[in-house]
C-alpha cells in the first residue's frame, strides 16, 4: 500500500470505515453528532461516520467553533452537517439538535500550565453542558491516558480498573470530565463509553513523527521515557464509531483504553533511521516508569488489526521527505512533570 502524498489523500485513508465499522453503526439507531470535531481527529472522524452510514436519512453533525473555515466546508462536501457553536456557553449547546448518538471530543491540554482556568473550563465545565443536554443518548466520551499517571514499565501498562494517579491539572482536569459523565450517566441511566486514548498518530502530528523529525535532522532521541503507546489515527477513528455500541449503564465497563501495544521508543527510531537510510541518536537512560496503557480489554472488546507500526514509520518517513505539512501540536509525550 502506497503512503499518502498529499493532505486530501491522507485524509482520505483516515476516513476510510471498515466492515466493522460499518456493521456497528448499522446496528444503532439515530443520528450521530461529534462535539468538538474541529480539532486533529475531528474532521477525520466526522467524514467516516458519513461514509460508514449508508442511509441518508440519518444526519452525521460535526459541532465546533471551526476557526479554519477550510474545515467545515471541506466537511460539508463530504455530506457532513456542520453546526458552528462555543461548546463551552451552555445557551448555544442547548440550543444543538438531538442525536441518539454522541462522540465528545471538545477539551484542552496545551497552554494548562498557564491557563488552568481556562483547561477545567473547556474539559469539566463544558464537559457538565454536554453530558446534561445528551442524557439518554450513547455517548463516547474522549479521555486520555494522562488519568492513570506513569506506571512500571514491567507492569505492562495500566488496566482500566487501576487507581488513577493523575500528574498535574490536565489529567486532573481530565478526571473531572470523566466524573461529570459519569455522574449524569448514572443519574439519568445514560449508556457512556469514557475513550481513555494513548497518542493517536496520523502523519503530521504524533509520537513517530516528533520522533522521526529528530531522527532526519541528526537531534538526539532521548530514552528517558523509553516507552509509549501508538495507534494510527484513521485506527482510532474506527474504534471509535465502533465504541458507540459499547456504550453502557455499567460503570466498571464504561472506561476502555485505545492504542496499539507498548513499544519501545529505541524500536520506533531504530524503524525511523532504517527506512530512512540514517543513524538514529540515541541519548540518556531508560527510566522504569512511563505513560503506558495495557489494551488488553480493547482486543477482548473490540478486537482489530492495527497498522503495523513498520508501515507507518515507512510512511512518516516518505511525509515528511516529501514535504508533507506538519501540525504544531507535540504530544509531549516525553513530559514527566504534568507540565503542558
Amino acid at each position: 500500500m502506497q503512503p499518502p502524498r498529499t493532505d486530501a489523500e491522507l485524509e482520505a485513508r483516515l476516513a476510510e470505515p471498515d466492515d466493522h465499522t460499518v456493521a456497528a453503526l448499522a446496528a444503532l439507531d439515530g443520528d450521530v453528532i461529534i462535539l468538538g470535531a474541529g480539532g486533529k481527529m475531528g474532521p477525520s472522524l466526522a467524514r467516516m461516520a458519513r461514509r460508514a452510514i449508508h442511509d441518508s436519512r440519518r444526519r452525521v453533525m460535526a459541532v465546533s467553533r471551526f476557526g479554519d473555515d477550510a474545515v467545515a466546508e471541506a466537511l460539508r462536501a463530504a455530506g457532513v452537517e456542520v453546526i458552528r457553536a462555543d461548546l463551552a456557553d451552555p445557551r448555544a449547546v442547548s440550543s444543538l439538535p438531538d442525536a441518539a448518538n454522541v462522540l465528545w471530543l471538545a477539551g484542552q491540554k496545551f497552554g494548562t500550565t498557564g491557563d488552568p482556568v481556562a483547561t477545567w473550563t473547556h474539559n469539566v465545565v463544558a464537559s457538565t453542558h454536554a453530558a446534561e443536554r445528551y442524557a439518554g443518548s450513547r455517548i463516547v466520551c474522549f479521555s486520555t491516558g494522562n488519568v492513570y499517571g506513569r506506571v512500571a514499565v514491567q507492569s505492562g501498562g495500566a488496566r482500566e480498573q487501576d487507581l488513577l494517579r493523575p500528574d498535574g491539572e490536565y489529567a486532573a482536569s481530565c478526571i473531572g470530565r470523566e466524573r461529570v459523565f459519569q455522574s449524569v450517566a448514572r443519574r439519568t441511566g445514560s449508556p457512556l463509553l469514557l475513550y481513555r486514548l494513548f497518542y493517536a498518530n496520523d502523519l503530521r502530528y504524533g509520537v513517530v513523527t516528533e520522533i522521526a523529525r529528530k531522527v532526519l535532522s541528526g537531534e538526539a532521541v532521548s530514552l528517558e521515557t523509553g516507552f509509549v503507546n501508538v495507534i494510527w489515527q484513521g485506527d482510532a477513528n474506527r474504534l471509535a464509531l465502533r465504541a458507540l455500541g459499547e456504550a453502557s449503564i455499567d460503570a466498571a465497563a464504561q472506561p476502555l483504553n485505545v492504542s496499539g501495544a507498548v513499544i519501545p521508543v529505541r524500536e520506533i527510531a531504530e524503524r525511523i533511521a532504517h527506512h530512512a537510510g540514517t543513524t538514529a541518536h540515541l541519548t540518556g537512560t531508560v527510566l522504569p516508569d512511563a505513560l503506558i496503557g495495557n489494551v488488553d480489554a480493547l482486543m477482548q472488546r473490540l478486537p482489530y488489526t492495527p497498522m503495523r507500526l513498520d508501515t507507518l514509520c515507512a510512511w512518516v518517513v516518505s511525509w515528511i521527505r516529501g514535504g508533507g505539512r506538519l501540525l504544531a501540536k507535540p504530544t509531549k509525550f516525553e513530559v514527566r512533570d504534568g507540565r503542558f
